[in-house]
């Protein structure tokens, strides 16, 4: 699902470049021969994928992205719950076959799922890769919508839909490296999980082969590594959703927070993915597992964590939480901070999210 986030100190990400390159509108910022060098993509999630980093040569740095690259666009095409591919079983193969028996899936789909089933109880059930036969009929409403305007499903629809959204049908055999839906109409949809997970599995890879010090956005989900050279952390910034003049404006942010040693921030949004009626009610792509309507708790929400995909499941559960539940589930949790965006114009925060922003 769609998650934005401003980059502070990120311009150059912004100007839509489609190969790294060294940025040289400022002094380098290096102190061992590391120069900064920027590199984007548009064909992976379905969103941009941007990356700063630093590198001791040009030819080291496109070698980094040519990897990264490839490893998102394998994550792309296992978790794509709408096209399948040649040669490989992914999330297509699995809604179309898995009903019919066990169906061997790639390490990489089993983790994934196995994940999101364990922050299905840490959400309390707010965070459902189960409820595609759900958001299914929401994406096709925001697919025939005309320049902008559509039609909600009818709530009878959903409530029919509603009853193959049983998680414990999906049945993970992590031995044999299978999956199986014991109700022949489920379906899943893993918007909530599965473009974070690909960008923490990503940026895990890209440390393995050297990579030291970047910052990756994948869509907005962020996932920092290292510090930049001179030893100052990567920072983000919470856009105001309220302000539609202030989106991708880094002055104008809510809140600049630290990254800090290989740190993620994802938010989860009301303002980017969603139609409106003809009465000009928005609705939205962040749905309410309880009543099937987009949810109206918050605006947004905006998790710190170390894991991404964490961060991005988490996003989305505490978005579809009441404030105070969101609140306190985030306080019983370890090394994780939220932010709010209310919906009466007001803010709310974790105990220790101040912690993490960056000190005028």
């Amino acid at each position: 699902m769609k998650k934005i986030i401003s980059l502070l100190a990120a311009c150059a990400l912004m100007l839509g470049v489609l190969s790294g390159c060294a940025d040289s509108s400022k002094p380098q910022e290096d102190t061992n021969q590391m120069q900064r060098y920027t590199a984007a993509f548009y064909d992976v999630f379905d969103t941009v994928t941007t990356v700063i980093a630093y590198s001791d040569s040009q030819e080291t740095f496109d070698a980094q992205m040519e990897a990264l690259h490839e490893d998102l666009m394998q994550y792309h095409q296992l978790f794509d719950i709408y096209n399948e591919y040649e040669g490989m079983v992914n999330l297509a193969t699995v809604n179309r076959t898995a009903a019919q028996g066990p169906v061997k899936v790639d390490p990489r789909i089993l983790d994934m799922l196995l994940e999101a089933k364990e922050q299905y109880k840490v959400t309390q059930g707010q965070t459902n890769i189960a409820m595609g036969s759900v958001l299914v009929l929401w994406h096709d409403a925001r697919e025939a919508a005309v320049d902008g305007i559509g039609i909600p499903p009818e709530q009878a629809l959903l409530d029919e839909a509603s009853a193959f959204t049983n998680i414990d049908d999906l049945i993970i055999d992590a031995e044999a490296g299978t999956v199986y839906f014991a109700d022949p109409n489920l379906r899943l949809d893993v918007g909530s999980c599965g473009k974070g997970y690909a960008c923490e599995m990503t940026a895990r890879a890209a440390e393995e082969r050297g990579l030291t010090s970047a910052l990756i956005s994948v869509g907005g989900n962020l996932r920092s590594i290292g510090t930049k050279p001179d030893g100052r952390f990567w920072t983000g910034g919470v856009e105001n959703p309220w302000d539609p003049e202030a989106m991708g404006n880094t002055g104008k942010t809510l809140a600049a927070v630290n990254l800090k040693d290989n740190g993620a921030m994802v938010t989860s949004g009301d303002y980017q993915r969603y139609f409106t009626d003809a009465e000009g009610v928005r609705y939205h792509h962040l749905i309410d597992p309880d009543t099937l309507q987009p949810a109206r708790n918050c605006n947004s929400v905006t998790v710190i964590t170390s894991d991404s995909g964490l961060a991005d499941c988490l996003s989305t559960g505490l978005f579809c939480m009441t404030p105070e539940d969101g609140l306190a589930l985030v306080e019983s949790l370890d090394n994780v901070e939220a932010f709010w965006c209310l919906t009466d114009g007001t803010t709310q925060q974790s105990s220790g999210f101040a912690n993490h922003m960056v000190q005028n």
